[in-house]
């Protein structure tokens, strides 16, 4: 697999069928390895051992619905009272990220209202902070570290 921006971090493989799969520490099984897991594995990865948001706050892969239809977000973080703080939606590293990247996850959080989104297909990482009353959003360097709230 492709190397990607993100700390290294040690993972477990196990090949079946020829297939290789990934251990997923939030879903506690293993998930097979395509260029999008690779990004998302990295990117839990990377939340909890270098930003510190504990396992117990971060959802992977869930169905929600948007207008009707059902939509899987990537991995989201949620704040101690339930609310989200943050949704990441996860690209393969050969997928460009543009507008219609952005276009996605605002539509996803449209339904979740996260106070932040980012956005990653391992090489490059986006972040944004929303402002939910003005319906915008502002890019931001970096998302912070894990504070209780």
């Amino acid at each position: 697999m492709q190397e990607l921006n993100f700390p290294k971090f040690e993972y477990r493989l196990k090949s079946k069928e020829n297939k290789v799969s990934i251990f997923d520490v939030i879903r506690k099984k293993f998930i097979i390895l395509q260029p999008e897991e690779w990004v998302r594995q990295h990117c839990v990865h990377y939340l909890i051992n270098t930003k510190k948001y504990p396992k117990s706050l971060i959802n992977v892969e869930k169905e929600l619905n948007i207008n009707g239809l059902k939509k899987r977000y990537d991995i989201v973080i949620f704040n101690s009272d339930g609310s989200i703080h943050l949704i990441v939606e996860c690209k393969a590293p050969s997928i460009k990220i543009d507008q219609s990247t952005f276009d996605q996850i605002a539509r996803y959080n449209l339904a979740l209202e996260a106070t932040y989104l980012m956005v990653t297909n391992g090489i490059n990482h986006y972040y944004c902070q929303m402002d939910l009353n003005e319906k915008r959003y502002t890019f931001l360097k970096d998302i912070s570290r894990y504070k209780e709230n």
